[in-house]
């Protein structure tokens, strides 16, 4: 923009005005705000407060699985799912016994699985809960008139046990007896091992011999008899006789383990040797290569 200042003269005598430029006009400023005013505008110490709040909010959920930690503990559960305390059993799986209809030959299983059960579930309960709960599993047979009575005498006080052992004791008695035993020797003169391990046939010899009235050298003799000829006659030829019955059933294990080992070996020796005299028959019987001979002209 140019302004008028002031008059000048020329060698012709005549006046001329004289412009003098001013300063330059700055250009007009954007209302658009620049990059950088339009970044966020953060202050110090609102980040504090965010980063605060999450440390506690972290500390807060450590402190809520610890007392989840506790308290599982305090019911009887361990770290990981492991039950430990003393309501252990209430945490596991424990089969109930079978109907008992009061034939003598089952009561001494039914009475072990009711021991189990009760040691495993229902140790924090009475007597006369406990008592009751052995009951309902007694019903049929010549059982149900026993029940009855057992119930009347327990409602009115005649009947009073101290541990839930008496009671069993009482079970056994009334129903086992001596024909328990001549039921359980009855089996015992009828098992054979045949096909099962030593270690198999110890166990169900014990479980029938428990309860059969056989104990001494009379057990010893008949345990002989139920084993296999060719363990037996190995057992008679060692040098230090054998006294009690766990000594016939260590050596009688360890003689039928042996046995078993001795076999397994030769049978693998066996398909060893087999398998390379069939490889051999097979090389020795390949057929002999052919010999293509120069065909000869047929005749005119």
């Amino acid at each position: 923009m140019l302004e008028y200042k002031s008059e000048t003269e020329t060698s012709m005598g005549s006046a001329l005005p004289v412009y003098i430029s001013s300063p330059p006009t700055p250009p007009p400023q954007s209302s658009s705000p620049s990059p950088i005013d339009s970044l966020p505008h953060y202050n110090m110490s609102q980040l504090n407060l965010h980063e605060i709040i999450r440390q506690q909010q972290e500390q807060l959920a450590a402190m809520q699985a610890q007392i989840q930690a506790l308290l599982a503990v305090q019911e009887g559960v361990g770290a990981g799912g492991a039950v430990t305390g003393p309501n252990v059993g209430s945490h596991m799986e424990v089969a109930k016994p079978a109907i008992f209809n009061g034939e003598a030959g089952r009561v001494g299983g039914f009475i072990t699985a009711c021991r189990l059960y009760i040691k495993m579930k229902l140790r924090e309960n009475t007597v006369e809960e406990q008592v009751q709960w052995v009951l309902t599993y007694v019903q049929g047979g010549s059982t149900d008139v026993w029940k009855e009575n057992m119930m009347d005498e327990l409602e009115s006080g005649e009947a009073e046990y101290k541990s839930v052992e008496e009671f069993l004791t009482c079970l056994r008695k009334e129903f086992g007896g001596g024909e328990e035993e001549l039921v359980k020797a009855a089996e015992l003169r009828k098992m054979e091992q045949e096909g099962k391990t030593m270690e198999e046939f110890i166990q169900e010899f014990k479980r029938v011999a428990r309860r059969s009235g056989y104990e001494g050298r009379p057990l010893v003799e008949e345990f002989k008899r139920r084993m296999n000829g060719g363990i037996r006659r190995k057992l008679m030829e060692v040098e230090n006789s054998l006294t009690s019955i766990e000594q016939w059933y260590r050596r009688a294990m360890a003689l039928d383990r042996n046995w078993r080992e001795s076999r397994r070996e030769e049978e693998r020796l066996r398909k060893k040797e087999g398998g390379g005299v069939q490889k051999q028959e097979q090389r020795t019987s390949l057929p002999r290569p052919l010999v293509w001979q120069r065909r000869q002209p047929l005749p005119q």
